[in-house]
């Protein structure tokens, strides 16, 4: 009842006996209080985090398994408008958004008989006719990849989503692979247009060596060139156990974002 997950595993799979794994999260929703408190970000990341919500654009939280890409994902939702209609997505229910206007999806497996099954691509599919003015989606991880792309080109700005990716630039390149995966034919050139017009801002989490969870690069898509794609990093983690955070670009290129500066970030309003 408490959202917790639990995996078991018996023999014969498991060779030296019965294993249980169990998941649990916190009860209370960890503010941004707290990620600074905890050094997963600082001041300036924070205050960048609240105007490209508030600008509306489209973010894709990339990390590894247990980086606390749905923390953050938590975390920036909290920063929307709560006069906002927001669209969530999940394959288990994890998110925990205050808003007034949460319309809450949740995917369902096939039953016994292969009957029944309700996938992410139908949920954002449906979600679309519901007049989100934003979609957060929990992960991406299959076919709905290209129904979420679409979503962000056609007048959902503002919408989130997080992906499996080792750092920032080979999440955009995850993106790929998972339409690849698909099945689905689409030229080089074409998805790559299509993933950078769609991907605002991708920001990266790591685990340190000493279990910190935090911001390791904050990337701004700019676009392609030779049809590779052109990024620009405005924030970094600084190497080491004790790494604090750089400020590595002072403008951004960002059509939503620029003349949109803030106190304390200096040049981020234009090139």
């Amino acid at each position: 009842p408490d959202g917790s997950r639990i995996n078991a595993v018996i023999p014969p799979v498991a060779l030296d006996g019965p294993c249980l794994s169990v998941r649990k999260f916190s009860r209370d929703m960890l503010k941004s209080t707290d990620l600074l408190a905890s050094r997963s970000l600082d001041q300036a990341i924070l205050d960048f985090f609240k105007l490209m919500v508030s600008r509306r654009c489209n973010v894709l939280v990339s990390g590894g398994t247990g980086t606390g890409k749905t923390t953050l994902l938590n975390m920036l939702s909290q920063m929307i408008d709560p006069r906002e209609r927001i669209v969530t997505i999940e394959d288990t229910a994890e998110l925990q958004l205050k808003h007034d206007h949460v319309v809450r999806l949740e995917t369902r497996p096939p039953n016994a008989d292969g009957h029944g099954e309700v996938t992410a691509r139908d949920l954002v599919r449906n979600a679309l006719r519901m007049r989100p003015d934003r979609i957060v989606l929990g992960e991406i991880r299959g076919i709905e990849v290209l129904d979420v792309l679409t979503a962000m080109n056609t007048g959902h700005d503002g919408s989130m989503s997080t992906v499996h990716a080792n750092n920032a630039q080979d999440a955009l390149l995850r993106l790929e692979t998972l339409v690849g995966l698909s099945g689905i034919q689409v030229h080089d050139r074409t998805l790559r247009q299509t993933i950078c017009s769609a991907i605002d801002v991708v920001v990266q989490l790591t685990r340190t060596s000493d279990g910190r969870r935090c911001v390791s690069e904050v990337l701004e898509v700019v676009g392609l060139r030779d049809e590779q794609y052109v990024t620009n990093t405005l924030f970094r983690l600084e190497p080491g156990v004790h790494g604090g955070f750089v400020r590595e670009a002072r403008n951004t290129a960002s059509e939503k974002l620029r003349g949109a500066g803030m106190p304390g970030m200096p040049g981020l309003g234009g090139r």
